[in-house]
């Protein structure tokens, strides 16, 4: 009886990978096509710890070629009109609509975020956030000043070829912050994903293509950032530079940048208060304080220093411990998960390295307190600490993970003082039922951003920034067209003129 070989099945090119059922090209993108590196590096889910891909690791050599494509390309971009340079950030934003599924889906496998937030709220941001850029780039305003009868004439021109290194916690949704803008503004972009999850900045790539926009308009380079990162933001012919990220990565990005003096836009860490007076709906200021669980508590504007009036700080803790209990942690995939994992072992290990410490320096943890250990893998407990001093480093340093601290106040001036009593400020919030205390008290807090009885209301019009170590430069309507582009103003004389005919 004759033996039949088995049947072959062709394996996948190596630069292909399949994540949560999409493939993923996991090369660079760089002038209009895919560029393979000598080297990858492994990119791991959150979820569960699988290998995810194995992504081409960017070098200097793959820096220069981003660069030079974006160079190549600048000239003819910043000569597209306006009006066809929005159309074509409306046809980005039409494939990410028409691939939402696929980008939810591999954002959650890659950073661990809710799957039911990626869906609902970030990759409809993701679409709004072309959306927006292109349509304000048609309302910039030009004004005409006249000076004793002559005209000065104000133009937005295009900056040049911009890098932008983006963060690892919300990968899609703040990478297009930054590119719709400088898009908009006509100027050529090279993207730098975050090492750990750099796989919808590939999915990106491949809709911009899609949607028409010329070769070397958008470039994606992987890799570390002392590989790639260092030789993009040291690059002569880079115009701007912005960055999402850590203050010591910032500090050494600015010291590159001004070698040659590129406009740099920094937006950092965050320590943000939120302070409940004793007029506060309590119910709503809990409700806050528990959001600030959101991601794992991997958010930059996180109010983690919860500072309550002392009066009520019993009643108030009562019903954030009521409310933190009842919140669901597990697989991020699961319509009714309200806490995933954090992103990495090494970021797990820094949020309880930072709990550990303080616990041992008399903290006490009202909840929470270490890992998840019925979960295991990368879940980290939701954590209210109580009993920290103002000085202590968990009061003072970014922790980016699921831990609050709680300290009480007796006086608005106290409030106002703790509040302001760190290196950063990046945003506030304050729950108050007083209107006019909440005027006073938002007037003197150092922050960015400002929230009064409630949390995360961004309005893409509005300057986005912090103050202090939290950043420099502000982004976000007109502000982001102010940073991507070099303003001219043309001043005419009223006479001079050669008389024709």
């Amino acid at each position: 009886m004759p033996v039949h070989p088995a049947a072959t099945v062709d394996a996948p090119p190596p630069h292909l990978a399949t994540v949560a059922g999409v493939p993923v090209d996991t090369r660079h993108w760089i002038g209009g096509r895919r560029v393979a590196s000598a080297d990858t590096f492994a990119d791991h889910s959150p979820v569960d710890g699988t290998e995810l891909a194995r992504i081409a690791r960017g070098s200097a050599a793959e820096a220069r070629a981003a660069v030079l494509a974006a160079t190549a390309a600048q000239p003819g971009w910043a000569a597209t009109a306006p009006a066809e340079r929005a159309r074509l950030l409306h046809a980005i934003a039409d494939g990410v609509e028409a691939r939402l599924e696929d980008l939810a889906a591999v954002e959650t496998a890659d950073n661990g975020a809710l799957l039911r937030s990626h869906r609902r709220g970030v990759m409809p941001r993701v679409a709004h956030n072309f959306r927006f850029f292109a349509d304000r780039l048609l309302t910039l305003a030009h004004p005409e000043l006249d000076t004793r009868g002559h005209t000065n004439r104000v133009s937005w021109d295009p900056a040049g070829p911009c890098v932008l290194i983006t963060p690892w916690n919300a990968p899609l949704m703040l990478a297009t912050w930054k590119v719709a803008p400088a898009l908009a503004a006509g100027n050529t972009v090279v993207l730098k994903p975050a090492e750990w999850s750099p796989l919808t900045a590939s999915l990106l790539a491949d809709i911009a293509a899609a949607a028409g926009l010329p070769d070397g308009v958008l470039n994606v380079v992987q890799g570390y950032g002392a590989e790639v990162g260092a030789p993009l933001t040291a690059h002569p012919d880079v115009r701007r530079i912005s960055f999402t990220g850590s203050v010591p990565t910032a500090r050494q990005i600015a010291a590159s940048a001004g070698h040659h003096l590129t406009p740099t836009s920094l937006e950092l860490g965050g320590k943000s208060p939120l302070l409940v007076f004793a007029d506060a709906d309590l119910d709503l200021a809990a409700d806050l304080a528990a959001e600030q669980f959101d991601n794992a508590g991997q958010v930059c504007l996180a109010a983690t220093r919860l500072l309550v009036e002392a009066s009520v700080a019993e009643e108030f803790t009562a019903r954030l411990t009521t409310r933190a209990a009842a919140l669901r942690q597990g697989d991020p995939r699961e319509e009714t998960t309200d806490v995933g994992p954090n992103i990495h072992p090494r970021q797990l290990e820094r949020i309880d390295g930072y709990v550990r410490r303080a616990l041992g320096n008399g903290a006490r943890a009202v909840f929470g307190g270490g890992p998840n250990e019925e979960l295991g893998g990368l879940y980290y407990r939701p954590t209210l600490l109580t009993d920290v001093h103002q000085s202590s480093e968990i009061v003072q340093e970014e922790v980016f993970g699921p831990v609050l601290t709680l300290q009480t106040f007796a006086t608005e001036e106290e409030a106002v003082t703790l509040a302001n009593d760190t290196r950063f400020g990046l945003a506030a919030t304050v729950v108050t039922g007083d209107r006019e205390r909440a005027d006073r008290v938002a007037d003197q807090l150092v922050a960015g951003t400002v929230w009064v009885n409630c949390f995360f209301v961004r309005d893409l019009r509005a300057p986005f920034g912090g103050s202090r170590e939290s950043g420099v430069g502000r982004e976000g309507g007109d502000w982001s067209f102010d940073f991507y582009c070099d303003l001219r103003n043309t001043v005419t004389a009223p006479k001079g003129w050669a008389h024709h005919g």
